[in-house]
């Protein structure tokens, strides 16, 4: 089993920036592909980032691609999600989670674990 635990969200205002963390425990951190999921009120949980387990391939939706980066410390066994010029349809909960695939994908049924997840707020 592999433990996620996101932290870094927050309230904030339109057009500034926010880096969530995701620390993993459990299993072998490297070996997984990671990604950033949000799910706002009334809206289904969609995949706004993800990265392989080396880092070589990424994905970015369409509505945070040049705001939102996706990156991975392996030997601090986190993933983070750099985010800036924030926007309030940004405001959602956030989660982390690991897959055993070796490529990044948006597919939510490829990951295997998921954190509680994190609140981020964006005011206009």
């Amino acid at each position: 089993q592999v433990q996620l635990v996101e932290s870094g969200g927050g309230l904030v205002q339109a057009g500034d920036s926010l880096r969530l963390s995701c620390a993993a425990s459990g299993r072998t951190f490297s070996s997984y592909t990671m990604g950033w999921f949000r799910q706002a009120p009334g809206k289904e949980r969609d995949c706004v980032a993800a990265i392989s387990w080396n880092g070589v391939t990424t994905y970015s939706a369409d509505s945070v691609k040049g705001r939102f980066t996706i990156s991975r410390d392996n030997a601090k066994n986190t993933v983070y999600l750099k985010m800036d010029s924030l926007k309030p349809e940004d405001t959602a909960v956030y989660y982390c989670a690991a897959g055993r695939g070796s490529f990044a994908t948006s597919v939510a049924r490829a990951y295997d674990y998921w954190g509680q997840g994190t609140q981020v707020t964006v005011s206009s």
